[in-house]
């Protein structure tokens, strides 16, 4: 991935393929080089052009370890347009990445043509609020937990049925998920966005079209904190996509491409 100073830090991304341009917002822990193992294939082939980047707090971006909003976030989404000379775009974010999604949408509506929010909700809820809180406490603490235990941890909280099922899949992912650890400062920058506030009232002045995408087995944004969202934002579609947990873009593909691109083509 390249790397260039974008809203005043020092970004990495990726710019694949011609045509309409998308921009892909990864969640929180996670590179954008994740969106190429299905996403961007399936954009590109179907005519778009694919901007994908890490987030503040995932290298070689800056780590940004003092912490960020998800105001930073919105702004450097809108510099790397602008360096790229996008012009208005697409944009499709997951979890964290949704949520700085919805807020580009409400902010700049003159630069999004559609939006699409994955995994994601308008406001946190009693369990979600203490989990962000446990996990702002653990990593403040200095607590350094088994790469292997954490591994384990993320594919209960993470994955579907279908998928903790199988056991070659669960192999897979435990080493996935145990050798991709988050650096340890920008996952505290990151935790540092939760838990989010109730914005029910703010996104009923989003303008742009907005297709909303939750998961079936999703225990950290459920679907039905994807249908309230889709609620509060005016003329939004709403789909559960089945056999999918948080991770849903990554274990059910085919029918997150086929959802996203069939919202494209409306």
């Amino acid at each position: 991935m390249p790397t260039g100073t974008v809203n005043g830090i020092r970004l990495s991304y990726e710019d694949t393929g011609s045509g309409d341009p998308v921009i892909m917002i990864m969640g929180s822990g996670s590179s954008g080089r994740a969106w190429h193992m299905h996403q961007v294939p399936a954009l590109v082939a179907a005519g778009h052009r694919v901007v994908t980047f890490d987030n503040r707090g995932i290298p070689p971006t800056d780590v940004c370890a003092a912490g960020f909003t998800v105001e930073d976030l919105v702004a450097d989404v809108i510099g790397l347009a602008g360096k790229l000379r996008l012009g208005p775009f697409r944009v499709l974010g997951t979890s964290m990445g949704a949520y700085a999604a919805q807020e580009l949408a409400l902010a700049r509506p003159d630069l999004v043509r559609q939006a699409v929010f994955m995994a994601s909700r308008a406001r946190t809820d009693a369990l979600r609020r203490r989990l962000a809180e446990a996990e702002r406490e653990l990593h403040a603490s200095g607590t350094a937990l088994p790469p292997g235990y954490e591994a384990v941890v993320l594919a209960m909280q993470c994955l579907s049925p279908r998928t903790l099922d199988d056991e070659q899949a669960v192999v897979d992912w435990l080493d996935l998920l145990e050798l991709a650890r988050p650096d340890e400062a920008g996952k505290g920058a990151q935790l540092g966005l939760d838990p989010m506030p109730d914005r029910r009232a703010a996104y009923a002045g989003i303008t742009v079209p907005c297709h909303v995408i939750s998961f079936a087995d999703d225990l950290i944004t459920p679907p039905r904190a994807g249908e309230e969202l889709a609620a509060a934002v005016p003329g939004a579609t709403f789909e559960v996509i089945p056999d999918a947990g948080h991770y849903g873009y990554l274990e059910n593909p085919e029918a997150v491409n086929k959802s996203v691109l069939e919202f494209f083509r409306s």
